[in-house]
């Protein structure tokens, strides 16, 4: 057996050389939606959520859509969404919960957003519908914003969480579920919180990786890009971007991965708008290029990381 350094040698070298190009998920779907982002598939890949939102962002909503003959619906407004500023869902391993991010007021007798929260909706079969929203409360939630959750078998908790009082900006945070109780969050370490941007971290379910966004780091390759660390005994390595094969020099961000099929899930804004032309445009070949899927628009893509994980 392979020990962890070497493994993580054979996997940091294949980074960037060996992966398949991320391609458009769904396109026909997504681009019903001036924008989209963050998947969550549910554990028994049935059913999908995803969030739609306005060209500038500040309307947005989750939508559901289901897997029938191996065909999925049109999307709708999720029962729970379409009211308050939604975005981010996460499926428990059971599939009869639903963490997700709002605005949304605690109280149904006023309608001012409050800042960032997670929320939950819970079912008591996946053939039911989701209950009323409930807010996570302390000690996950605080004043400030927290974001993006993902949650491992054990339960153990990871979220983003802006915290304006520290020097940093968003940093990835951690809440350890023992005893049937969420613990005191507790920020990750330098090896993958630095001073600038951390954020939209997904766990593996048996907590071996973590996947997250940052922005402009040196190494990365403009704006946003995925990194990726694994845990040890004792700690976290130091965070590895995905490579110029998954990141571009757009925006790069909420990755999900079905580990089932070792299917990496995740954001772009990538733009391969053909600006120079070997001829004028008519207006029809005009409008077909600004409307194409990959025009710089918040997309969903997916790439295969099966032989990333083999290693």
């Amino acid at each position: 057996m392979k020990s962890i350094s070497t493994t993580l040698l054979l996997f940091f070298s294949l980074l960037g050389i060996s992966q398949e190009t991320p391609e458009l998920f769904l396109a026909e779907i997504t681009s019903n939606f001036p924008n989209v982002r963050d998947l969550a598939i549910s554990p028994n890949g049935n059913e999908m959520m995803f969030t739609a939102q306005s060209v500038l962002g500040n309307l947005s909503a989750i939508v559901i859509s289901k897997k029938t003959n191996n065909s999925w619906s049109t999307p709708e407004v999720a029962s729970f969404s379409g009211q308050f500023f939604d975005l981010e869902p996460f499926y428990s391993n059971d599939g009869l919960k639903l963490y997700f991010v709002s605005t949304r007021p605690l109280s149904n007798e006023t309608l001012e957003p409050k800042d960032f929260d997670i929320w939950f909706v819970e079912r008591q079969t996946l053939n039911e519908v989701w209950s009323e929203p409930i807010n996570m409360g302390s000690p996950i939630n605080t004043k400030h914003g927290e974001f993006y959750p993902s949650i491992a078998n054990n339960g153990n908790f990871y979220f983003t969480r802006d915290h304006p009082d520290l020097k940093t900006k968003d940093d990835i945070y951690v809440s350890e579920f023992k005893n049937e109780t969420y613990q005191t969050p507790e920020k990750l370490s330098l090896s993958i919180n630095t001073e600038g941007y951390e954020y939209n971290a997904f766990i593996a379910p048996d907590e071996s990786y973590l996947l997250f966004g940052s922005y402009n780091r040196k190494d990365g390759f403009g704006s946003g890009d995925l990194y990726i660390s694994f845990k040890t005994e004792d700690q976290w390595t130091v965070a590895k971007n995905l490579g110029d094969n998954i990141n571009s020099d757009k925006m790069d961000y909420c990755p999900f991965v079905d580990t089932k099929t070792n299917t990496l899930y995740f954001t772009s804004k990538r733009d391969n708008t053909k600006v120079q032309q070997e001829k004028p445009l008519t207006t029809e070949e005009l409008i077909t290029e600004l409307n194409k899927a990959d025009n710089g628009s918040s997309r969903l893509y997916q790439v295969s990381i099966d032989e990333l994980m083999k290693q």
